[in-house]
């Protein structure tokens, strides 16, 4: 097996990649139009236009909807296959495996393995290069149309996401630390059940994994929290501010609305690339014991190093 994710996924799924490339290429493509219709439909509405106009802009708006939301859709099943192949074909590789009189720890590691390991890095594998053109892609265009609109708007309301280059890769590095252990944990009690080994070790190690899940759990939403907290307050200043101007005469309401629907936009591409980046780190580290893995056995070894570490503490 290739020794990183990224060669593992060009050489198993590079013609695949392209196609979801394409695809997503077409949805974000499509990410400013919604808003464009938006504000001049509300431009039409405060000025009193005709109601054959707000007709068709509403027909425009409907018809783009479903076309994004078909090609979503067939993104999201390609995706799918795309993982399940992928996972497939990891699993395939440790069953092939052969391995004279397999010790206890072997055996678990080839169970984790088949049963478990091999599922988030085929699932990270489908959204490895899609992802990021597609959330990345809608950030742009979107940024881009708000800038156009309105630059003074676009800039105080995206002051807020400075905070976020800080916080996000701190707690994103907790994270992984103990993902990477989890992984580790996980094979030992295989070894332990494969063994038949003491059942206090066991339920030391489920204990071990409780802590670090909690641990998971509270550094990620811990981070969404404060996400969530930076888009409301860009939002908010964007609407005292634009309203303001609209009340001056400086400004349309259309566009105080389409800067207002942009800034809310940009909350799901962003929060998708920041899981992107913790699906990647993460997967990194289990797709590199993986291999690992896979190599020892291959070998009819198993080195002591991919066994469990000493357990965690339960905060960062």
């Amino acid at each position: 097996m290739p020794r990183s994710i990224a060669s593992f996924i060009w050489r198993f799924t590079g013609r695949h990649q392209v196609g979801l490339v394409l695809l997503a290429v077409a949805v974000f493509l499509l990410s400013t139009v919604p808003l464009e219709l938006q504000r001049r439909l509300v431009n039409v509405l405060t000025a009193k236009g005709s109601f054959s106009t707000v007709l068709h802009l509403a027909l425009a708006y409907g018809g783009v909807a479903l076309t994004e939301q078909l090609l979503k859709l067939a993104l999201n099943v390609y995706r799918g296959w795309v993982a399940e192949s992928t996972v497939r074909s990891l699993r395939d590789v440790i069953r092939e495996s052969e391995i004279d009189d397999p010790s206890a720890a072997e055996a678990g590691v080839e169970i984790a393995m088949m049963l478990e390991e091999a599922e988030p890095i085929g699932g990270f594998t489908a959204l490895s290069i899609s992802e990021p053109v597609l959330q990345g892609g809608i950030l742009v265009s979107v940024l881009s149309y708000i800038f156009f609109l309105h630059p003074y708007l676009a800039l105080l309301g995206l002051a807020f996401f400075v905070p976020q280059t800080i916080f996000v890769p701190l707690l994103q590095g907790a994270i992984n630390r103990r993902a990477r252990e989890r992984i580790l944990v996980k094979r030992e009690i295989g070894g332990a059940i494969a063994d038949g080994g003491n059942r206090a070790d066991r339920q030391g190690a489920i204990t071990r994994i409780f802590a670090l899940n909690m641990g998971i759990y509270c550094l990620k939403y811990l981070m969404n929290l404060l996400m969530n907290l930076m888009h409301h307050l860009s939002v908010a200043v964007a609407l005292c501010v634009g309203g303001w101007l609209a009340l001056q005469g400086r400004i349309e309401v259309g566009t105080v609305v389409a800067v207002v629907g942009g800034l809310g936009k940009l909350n799901d591409p962003w929060g998708d690339l920041v899981n992107w980046g913790r699906e990647l780190s993460v997967v990194s580290v289990k797709y590199r014991l993986f291999a690992e893995a896979a190599g020892y056995l291959a070998d009819k070894s198993f080195p002591s190093d991919l066994k469990a570490p000493s357990p965690a503490p339960f905060a960062a």
